[in-house]
């Protein structure tokens, strides 16, 4: 599968691209299945919702994400190695694409009664690369929604020229200044269903809400540079393992 000129313009121009019903809902399902078996077990490395908010650890709110997913299951493997996307992030990146699991690589998880908002912010905040050629490939697993956490993005905020006081402490763009409103206020988000996939640039700013309902929301996110993006010695980014896509 490649994408149309269209496609390609619409992602370089406003920083995201969603593909409806890219993977088969027996795919999700599966996934799904072994991400439950994941979350039961809790085996390290996992970030939970205290770690996210800086809370004590024996404030305990619940798991956020399953860290390192790469090594956990085949499942997993087998997505990050999908045949028909490894095109489309060739057409995107403009390069050959290198999955860099020392970010993202995780199953997402907004869980009902524990889960917290997911402040603006770009995910470039933690990386640390040569350059911004970037991206992120999100799959719904189920229903996603407002209620339970879809994800909302700033169509163009990847190309904004952003000052670091335009963020806390914590890098989340800062919704207390006016001209951060003015931007965030241009928000749009698209209900996704199970098998839809999300491509997003690195520089996107996006959000979510916590999860209202009373079922686990469960996604899957990985990352992918552009072959002669390298990360930079000594940072956690270069720390990471990469695999050819």
């Amino acid at each position: 599968m490649r994408l149309s000129p269209e496609q390609l313009a619409q992602f370089h121009e406003e920083g995201f691209l969603l593909l409806r019903s890219f993977a088969s809902v027996a795919l999700c399902e599966e996934i799904v299945q072994a991400a439950r078996e994941e979350i039961a077990d809790m085996t390290p490395p996992v970030e939970t919702e205290e770690e996210y908010l800086g809370l004590p650890q024996g404030a305990r709110r619940g798991l956020r994400r399953l860290r390192q997913v790469y090594h956990r299951h085949p499942i997993f493997r087998r997505w990050m190695h999908n045949d028909e996307i490894r095109p489309i992030l060739e057409q995107l990146l403009g390069e050959k694409p290198i999955l860099t699991l020392a970010h993202h690589n995780s199953i997402m998880t907004k869980m009902p009664g524990t889960s917290s908002e997911t402040c603006w912010h770009q995910d470039i905040r933690y990386w640390r690369f040569a350059n911004d050629n970037l991206l992120s490939v999100w799959l719904a697993l189920g229903e996603e929604r407002l209620e339970n956490g879809v994800l909302e993005f700033i169509p163009g905020s990847h190309k904004l020229r952003l000052e670091p006081e335009q963020f806390d402490e914590k890098v989340c763009f800062r919704e207390d200044l006016p001209a951060n409103r003015a931007i965030i206020d241009q928000k749009v988000h698209y209900d996704l269903h199970p098998g839809d996939i999300v491509l997003f640039h690195a520089k996107t700013l996006h959000h979510a809400y916590p999860n209202r309902t009373k079922e686990p929301k469960i996604s899957f996110v990985y990352t992918v540079r552009g072959e002669h993006n390298r990360p930079l010695p000594g940072t956690r980014s270069g720390k990471g393992e990469e695999i050819a896509h």
